[in-house]
């Protein structure tokens, strides 16, 4: 898909939810996708209005009202005839036939040709979605307020998207390699700002790859089900460990106040994310801070949710107690016994899991060396 426009990048454009489901409705292996590619193969042209029928009226000048099912096949016949085809605003019924729609002809429209400069005047004017699909060119136009966005091939999509996949796994190599040496520095009780901010911002450039690349999947549809596998396989453990690293490191340890960082994280632009002064700025430090000398203690929430089958409630609840990851390695037995909800049994798992982590972790560092 590209994105028509000089204000909105396509990366932007692609973190629309509208425009999300809009992409869901017309993915490969839907009704409508099958009606649509009826419609190019056939080079017979066509526009098609998704949205409310009676919001949608005062545009009508004639047409032939159906009120019926969709079907691919009624969509395709529907085409042959000039008018615009309007369908509800879950794509299942067909509410009109051969509509001339009459949207406001001083609403600015810098196309050409008379079905596109339609679709967009009735995309700024009203919340449907419109598809124009030109009868010369077989070129499927998507416009969704006001804006236009073109429907790539399939193959084209696929090799963006494989392109991408190829280019996460790297990023996702580099991230474990930067996560593993801030394991080792937590246990070691060696950590730096600068060791935190490097895994936070290779988290954050992974999670938006990732994102890219989960529009290219709802692009695709049915022919994207080995792409997404692919994706869930690769993200593994990505976002959890982010926002463990986050609690852990944030100045203030307060629910509202993470929430609040994990938002803004997302909202950085992508040159403020390459900016370590800004994203310690984002955790509650000092942008000037020489974030190589700043030493960094860990609550301890990324190493314990590391530890299987340990309740999320019960590392809170051993993090309050002990307050950082130090205290909580050079806890006696008894002492973690007696925290809320861990027990006997609990704390020799979690012994057990810590040392067990420590082990996985040299071997990851030796193996990486």
């Amino acid at each position: 898909m590209a994105y028509v426009g000089d204000d909105v990048t396509e990366f932007e454009a692609r973190q629309e939810p509208r425009l999300v489901r809009a992409l869901e409705m017309i993915a490969p292996g839907t009704a409508v996708r099958e009606g649509v590619d009826a419609i190019v193969q056939a080079r017979t042209g066509a526009l098609i209005c998704i949205g409310d029928s009676e919001e949608l009226s005062f545009l009508y000048s004639g047409g032939l009202k159906l009120e019926v099912d969709y079907t691919p096949a009624l969509l395709f016949q529907l085409a042959k005839m000039d008018g615009a085809i309007i369908l509800s605003s879950n794509g299942t019924k067909i509410g009109w036939a051969n509509v001339q729609l009459m949207p406001d002809p001083t609403i600015l429209s810098l196309e050409t040709g008379t079905r596109h400069r339609t679709a967009e005047r009735v995309s700024k004017q009203t919340d449907a979605l419109v598809i124009a699909v030109s009868q010369s060119r077989s070129v499927v136009s998507l416009y969704l307020d006001g804006a236009k966005y073109i429907l790539e091939d399939i193959p084209v999509v696929l090799a963006k998207a494989n392109q991408a996949l190829a280019t996460l796994d790297k990023y996702r190599s580099r991230l474990d390699q930067v996560s593993t040496r801030l394991t080792a520095l937590e246990f070691e009780g060696g950590v730096t700002l600068h060791d935190v901010l490097t895994v936070l911002q290779r988290s954050e450039l992974v999670t938006r790859m990732a994102m890219e690349i989960e529009r290219y999947i709802v692009e695709l549809g049915a022919e994207g089900r080995l792409i997404e596998m692919q994706l869930e396989e690769t993200m593994v453990g990505v976002a959890a460990d982010k926002a463990a690293l986050v609690q852990d490191y944030i100045s203030e340890p307060t629910e509202d106040y993470f929430a609040s960082v994990l938002d803004s994280l997302a909202r950085l632009g992508h040159q403020d994310l390459l900016d370590f002064g800004r994203l310690a700025e984002l955790l509650g430090h000092d942008r000037k801070l020489n974030t190589l000398d700043h030493p960094a203690s860990p609550r301890g929430h990324r190493i314990l949710g590391r530890i299987p089958r340990l309740p999320k409630l019960v590392v809170q609840g051993i993090v309050v107690e002990f307050g950082g990851l130090d205290e909580i390695l050079s806890a006696s037995d008894g002492e973690l016994e007696s925290v809320d909800g861990v027990g006997d049994m609990r704390a020799k798992d979690i012994r057990e899991g810590l040392r067990r982590l420590q082990e996985i972790n040299l071997v990851d560092r030796y193996l990486q060396t």
